[in-house]
């Protein structure tokens, strides 16, 4: 994900994801694969091919192109590539409501922005607010919370929350060809892992049950905590609103060295805020792929790329006709986009 320009910048949403630490969405285990397809989400188009060969070959063994099950990481962004990001990204959403939860707690807040503007609905005025505003949304909802609290909160937000335009769980809204993708990668050797600007402890409460991605397997932006003693001697991890890491552009491969310590062979992205993590993951020896999602079905999901204000997709995508990346467009490469039932449905 990425909002270079945007009137939320994207260091800004960045710095204040990792500032401050969803849950569990539909099961991975939800990417059922048909009798001898393993991507059955995905029209038999170039992309889909183009997956099919890079993994048959990578994994044959005594094949030329043939790579030890060690070094096969498999690297994903998380907002716009494995659920939806639009209209805005849903780690803002979540503040959002936080702040509309704890305003009477906070009278000062009716006439402060931007928190007025939230509880008011006046997005304008918190858009004006730009990147010193969320700062201050992100501070004052969530420092001082421990991990364990924040965990809870987001669960239960995401036990009620509902997503504007779909009306349906915004851990529903993940895309099944992906978790298709997944599924395939690992049954092939590799080990996926998360590498995403969101907040690292909003993404690891959620991306194991939703993407069959343990924990430790998530990078992403983090903040400072502090270790403390409670009042009843329980060691418990405290929120402060310090930027440790920024997880986004040039930080990807420095997450990915820092936290994984591997370079990947496979990297999918689709915002330019992941064009130098497929860089990078292109730069290695032996074969490589590297993809972009197009989002291009303003009918099943959403249409958009070099002007959004949320994931633009603009060098990268230039980037990726120059040197041969696969972009997956949206609507003529995928079946479907989401599972077919919200996780409460099921």
């Amino acid at each position: 994900m990425s909002t270079r320009g945007d009137t939320f910048s994207r260091r800004g949403l960045l710095a204040a994801a990792a500032a401050v630490p969803i849950l569990a969405g539909p099961s991975w285990a939800g990417a059922v694969r048909a009798q001898g397809d393993p991507l059955p989400s995905w029209n038999d188009r170039a992309p889909k091919r183009a997956i099919l060969d890079f993994v048959g070959r990578v994994s044959r063994e005594g094949g030329p192109d043939f790579v030890l099950p060690a070094r096969r990481v498999a690297v994903f962004d998380n907002d716009g590539t494995l659920w939806a990001e639009q209209p805005i990204y849903f780690q803002v959403a979540f503040a959002l409501d936080r702040v509309k939860a704890l305003a009477p707690e906070h009278p000062d807040w009716k006439e402060a922005q931007p928190f007025k503007g939230i509880v008011e609905g006046d997005l304008k005025a918190v858009a004006a607010s730009g990147e010193r505003g969320l700062l201050q949304v992100m501070a004052a909802t969530h420092a001082g919370m421990t991990t364990e609290a924040f965990n809870a909160t987001v669960a239960d937000w995401l036990r009620t929350a509902r997503h504007p335009r779909f009306n349906r769980p915004y851990d529903s809204l993940v895309y099944q060809p992906m978790l298709e993708l997944l599924a395939y990668l690992r049954a092939n050797g590799f080990k996926t892992f998360i590498v995403s600007g969101g907040g690292v402890e909003f993404m690891r409460v959620f991306a194991e049950r939703t993407y069959g991605i343990p924990p430790e397997q998530v990078v992403g932006s983090s903040g400072v905590t502090k270790f403390e003693m409670g009042p009843d001697g329980t060691p418990a991890l405290v929120k402060e609103a310090k930027v440790a890491f920024i997880d986004d552009g040039p930080g990807k491969p420095s997450g990915i060295d820092r936290f994984i310590g591997r370079q990947p062979i496979l990297a999918f992205g689709n915002s330019d805020g992941d064009q130098q993590m497929l860089e990078w993951t292109a730069a290695g020896a032996g074969p490589r792929f590297l993809g972009l999602v197009h989002h291009t079905d303003a009918e099943r999901e959403f249409a958009y790329d070099r002007q959004s204000h949320v994931g633009r997709l603009n060098q990268a995508l230039d980037e990726a006709g120059r040197r041969g990346w696969t972009v997956v467009d949206m609507r003529q490469d995928w079946k479907q986009v989401f599972p077919s039932a919200p996780r409460s449905e099921r």
